[in-house]
């Protein structure tokens, strides 16, 4: 489908639309475009809805078109929320760009700036985290198939962690990707899925590979949040971190990350007087050389 002039007229008249791109199907069952012959994803100025979908077919083509807004597709390539959005903005056809935001969106991608290189690291460290401790909860009760489906999931954030830290966006189909950056990683994951050993046993080995490799990452993962702690002298609530500008629109364990780096003395765990006279709140801070 090529953008006739009815469509072009309807979107470009439109003041709430920014931007408009045409994801062509790779084939009939691609994920890229849900199964659809085609998605057209329109990005919006206008907020609500945030995510509008609505499907057609035009010219003997089934097509899923998508309204976003900038934010909520900022949110999508931050948090990993949609998986295809990467592919969506870096192979989509610009049919519409009126301020360029697409133009930039598509560049700042390609260039993967340490800043959103930094965030991508921190979202996946904290998902990570979750999963690898439910894992060895789950061990320590003897509940194996729980403790089998954390430690897969953990070991899925761990391949992104390695594609991030390549300078790649990790994409759909992970493990294909993982096994050209990090083939260790890869070997590990057969070993969880193939392998003949006993499940726990295969559950307790890749929980120690995964207590050596990945919590050895958990200062440099952790960079942006060290970044806001060390940006004053005082110590930090969790709420307070929570607000923070460059921590509100990420999707992040916060609370246990940071009882974990307060139990690795990578952060400091500071009692200060609460609201009431009864207890003490809890607060964080950079630990003082």
């Amino acid at each position: 489908m090529k953008l006739q002039p009815e469509d072009f007229e309807r979107l470009a008249s439109d003041p709430n639309v920014s931007g408009a791109l045409i994801v062509r199907s790779e084939n009939a069952l691609s994920q890229v475009t849900d199964h659809f012959d085609q998605l057209l994803l329109v990005v919006t100025e206008q907020r609500e809805p945030l995510n509008y979908i609505y499907h057609y077919i035009k010219d003997q083509q089934r097509i899923q078109e998508r309204w976003i807004h900038k934010k909520g597709i900022e949110s999508w390539i931050l948090n990993g929320e949609n998986r295809s959005i990467i592919h969506w903005i870096l192979q989509g056809d610009i049919v519409l760009d009126k301020d360029d935001y697409v133009a930039a969106l598509r560049e700042k991608l390609i260039r993967f700036p340490e800043e959103l290189k930094e965030k991508r690291l921190f979202m996946e460290f904290s998902l990570f985290l979750r999963r690898f401790l439910q894992c060895k909860e789950y061990l320590r009760d003897g509940h194996y198939l729980d403790a089998h489906s954390s430690i897969l999931k953990a070991l899925v954030h761990w391949a992104r962690i390695s594609i991030i830290e390549n300078g790649s966006h990790p994409e759909i189909t992970v493990w294909n990707q993982v096994k050209q950056i990090n083939p260790g990683i890869y070997k590990l994951y057969e070993e969880l899925t193939q392998s003949n050993e006993p499940l726990d046993k295969r559950v307790e080995l890749l929980t120690l590979a995964c207590e050596f490799s990945v919590m050895s990452k958990m200062e440099d993962c952790c960079g942006v949040l060290f970044k806001v702690l060390a940006s004053r002298s005082e110590p930090w609530s969790a709420s307070e971190l929570k607000e923070h500008a460059e921590l509100m629109d990420m999707h992040v364990e916060l609370t246990l990350v940071l009882k974990t780096l307060a139990r690795k003395a990578l952060i400091k765990e500071v009692a200060v007087p609460g609201k009431s006279p009864s207890y003490y709140e809890l607060k964080y801070t950079i630990p003082s050389n």
